[in-house]
């Protein structure tokens, strides 16, 4: 039996610093919106499957979570065209 903790060294396993930092916030995300909706959405734990209801609210709860994810992204996104827009006037005017 190969021993699951042996060094890999496939090129295409290696992370860098920023690709680490995406991955994580990935799963930092997920288990927000997990644990977010769980909470909402989960009421009943006398039986063992999701009730209709629990389903719609956590369909529900998935969507509006990655609408408002995608929101802030894109927002973010703008606003670093902004800033990078101001630092380049900066510097040429530094150097005018």
């Amino acid at each position: 039996m190969e021993n699951a903790n042996a060094n890999v060294t496939d090129p295409n396993m290696d992370f860098d610093a920023s690709q680490l930092a995406s991955v994580k916030e990935i799963f930092k995300s997920y288990n927000k919106l997990t644990e977010l909706c769980f909470m909402d959405c989960a009421t009943d734990f006398t039986i063992g499957d999701l009730k209709s209801e629990e389903v719609r609210c956590a369909e529900n709860c998935t969507s509006k979570f990655l609408k408002a994810s995608e929101r802030m992204t894109q927002r973010f996104q703008e606003y670093q065209l902004i800033m990078n827009e101001h630092v380049i006037t900066a510097q040429q005017n530094a150097n005018a």
